[in-house]
């Protein structure tokens, strides 16, 4: 179903603090799920916020900028691989919602959250399915949260151009996979994901005894969380 076949969105709250949180990167293999929260100025709209999917990369970071300097409260945060293994990604990912609202200044007193879920915060609101198409706070969420999740693929992939993240983002692509095989998988690999515990049967060892490019899940979860507004 559509956003256009939904019915129409009623929100029961009419403040001016409801923020919009919505995540990227449930789907990946590799890397943390980075969840934004957004609460927009009603006197500084900003034209064009749709759901990040729906836009290109180009316009994604200039719509970014735009949140970032016209927003009342934004904030980017995330739950690391190894925190998404340990959890499993779906507490992850509220995980990194909670994070993200905990980081807004001024607060939030109402939430939209993308889905049928809420996190568990002690906030109130109510979740919308497909709402980052449905609502502009949740949209411009997706964004802060794509391109800040799409920046960590791209410095991967420098540290580690063979697996082709900076194309990928992560996915589990043909070419993804493929490097999987070729390489054996990296500490930032999501070791509870099907592909990954495949290929860590065979490369484990390997992988242990890498130096370059390794992490530690202490390590990691500083990287992920610095993004933190």
């Amino acid at each position: 179903m559509s956003a256009r076949e939904l019915p129409p969105l009623v929100i029961d709250y009419t403040g001016t603090r409801l923020a919009g949180v919505d995540e990227v990167g449930r789907g990946p293999l590799v890397g943390a799920v980075v969840a934004a929260a957004v609460i927009l100025d009603p006197a500084r709209p900003i034209a064009g916020l749709n759901d990040s999917k729906a836009l290109s990369a180009r316009r994604r970071e200039a719509l970014d900028s735009e949140i970032r300097c016209h927003a009342l409260a934004f904030a980017v945060a995330c739950a690391s691989a190894a925190e998404i293994d340990d959890l499993n990604i779906f507490q992850a990912t509220h995980l990194a919602m909670r994070r993200a609202i905990d980081a807004l200044s001024p607060a939030a007193e109402y939430l939209l959250v993308d889905g049928n879920r809420l996190p568990g915060h002690h906030v109130s609101g109510q979740a919308v399915v497909k709402g980052d198409a449905r609502h502009p706070a949740i949209a411009a969420a997706s964004i802060l949260a794509k391109v800040a999740r799409d920046a960590d693929m791209v410095a991967l992939d420098a540290r580690h151009p063979g697996y082709g993240f900076a194309r990928h983002k992560g996915y589990p692509t043909r070419e993804h996979l493929a490097a999987l095989e070729r390489l054996g998988p990296l500490a930032e690999h999501r070791r509870s994901f099907a592909p990954v515990r495949r290929q860590l049967a065979l490369f484990e060892p390997s992988v242990a005894g890498r130096g370059e490019g390794h992490r530690g899940q202490a390590e990691e979860e500083v990287f992920c969380q610095g993004r933190q507004k």
